[in-house]
């Protein structure tokens, strides 16, 4: 179906103006769904003439897809702004910061990432952060994700299901720790790991940004994945896990890591500290994006922790893939109203914990920049889940332990 095709769709109900944040902040009909909708279809048709305001109303787009769930006639808003922001860029109108370029050319090119965030992921195990959205964590510096399921895999034999985990391009340079807890937690699951070496970049950044090359990396995926002989691929980051069910759709189930450990059941850990209170937050792009209803409760009771949904756990928290970089104002304010709710928060210690690294890097920023006034931990769920660094197996035929 044409772009102007999708256009014409929207029935403008205004349904979607009570769940879309930039709306909310500024009231503007033209910075909502509905209104952006409007804008690009009389652009499309020629009643418009191409307008710097367009531009604008579309770059503000935090592009969370909280709209499409809420839309009766079911638009597909997230398909429509990625037409546009391509559209945009590819002929000139709209020219994303060199530093953005740069990175999406490095997230397309794992490798080279890799040996380029030596620096940071050093920085990230000295505590010595550069940046109010990264967070102190202890990456491997040089062993991979992979080489590290290969390891784990060999020692501990698992003979349940077998999945492909997409590692991620910031996830592996960057966030490690993350994709090495994931493992632990699978395999001690007794689920079979697997980690094609030739996985590349999910194409969400170039998404966002309206670049070039998101088909050519979407393909190169569907080749590698369905060549890996796996039940399903499993995705810890909710962004990355709609990019790619994109790429497979059709071919290969994509899933959550939590949602599917939901499914096989998984170990739980002992019951932690009383005082201690989780407050878990849902990433758009899980329950808009990808239509899931949540994290499972039997997931989250799992962790051993007393846990309740954040107080709005299904609304943005503006971070929206490069968002937060690219409209750090708007973000901010999306931030503020949500964050709120920490400063009182019952609880000691106090864990907010989502399930996609780029929510967690928005989530930290709200401490370093002042909006959060007390202590309290960012962490993704499957870090709750994880039995440690060292774990033996059963000598059953079940379960490592």
């Amino acid at each position: 179906m044409s772009e102007r095709d999708l256009l014409t769709s929207c029935v403008h109900c205004g349904f979607c103006l009570e769940v879309c944040p930039t709306y909310q902040l500024s009231g503007d009909e033209n910075n909502s769904p509905r209104g952006r909708l409007r804008l690009w279809r009389e652009e499309s048709e020629g009643r418009l003439a191409a307008d710097p305001w367009t531009v604008e109303y579309t770059k503000d787009c935090v592009g969370c897809l909280a709209c499409e769930p809420a839309c009766p006639a079911n638009v597909p808003y997230g398909e429509i702004l990625e037409q546009t922001r391509h559209q945009q860029v590819s002929t000139g109108r709209v020219r994303p910061a060199a530093a953005l370029r740069l990175a999406a050319w490095l997230a397309a090119r794992p490798g080279l990432f890799g040996l380029a965030m030596i620096p940071m992921r050093l920085l990230r195990r000295w505590n010595a952060i550069p940046h109010r959205q990264m967070f102190a964590g202890r990456p491997s510096i040089t062993l991979t994700t992979a080489q590290y399921a290969q390891r784990l895999m060999a020692e501990h034999q698992p003979t349940g299901p077998r999945v492909a985990l997409l590692t991620g391009c910031l996830m592996e340079a960057v966030f490690r720790e993350i994709n090495f807890a994931t493992v632990r937690v699978l395999i001690e699951n007794n689920v079979q790991v697997v980690i094609p070496g030739d996985q590349g970049c999910c194409g969400a950044m170039q998404e966002h940004l309206g670049l070039d090359g998101v088909d050519a990396l979407r393909e190169q995926n569907r080749s590698v994945f369905r060549a890996a002989s796996v039940d399903a691929v499993v995705a810890n980051s909710s962004g990355c896990g709609l990019a790619t069910g994109k790429a497979l759709s059709g071919d290969l189930p994509v899933k959550d890591v939590l949602s599917f450990l939901g499914e096989i059941g998984l170990t739980g850990r002992a019951q932690r500290e009383r005082r201690a209170r989780v407050y878990v937050d849902l990433p758009c792009h899980l329950v808009h994006g990808q239509r899931s209803p949540g994290i499972p409760a039997a997931v989250l009771d799992a962790t051993g922790y007393a846990w309740s949904l954040a107080p709005q756990a299904k609304d943005c928290c503006g971070s929206g893939g490069v968002y937060h970089l690219q409209r750090p104002e708007n973000s901010r304010e999306i931030l503020e109203k949500k964050s709120a709710f920490l400063n009182t928060a019952a609880g000691d210690p106090v864990i907010l914990a989502t399930s996609n690294h780029v929510c967690m890097m928005q989530w930290a920023s709200a401490g370093r920049s002042g909006l959060v006034t007390r202590p309290y931990d960012v962490k993704h769920v499957i870090q709750l889940l994880d039995p440690g660094e060292q774990f033996r197996v059963s000598r059953g035929p079940g379960r490592a332990t």
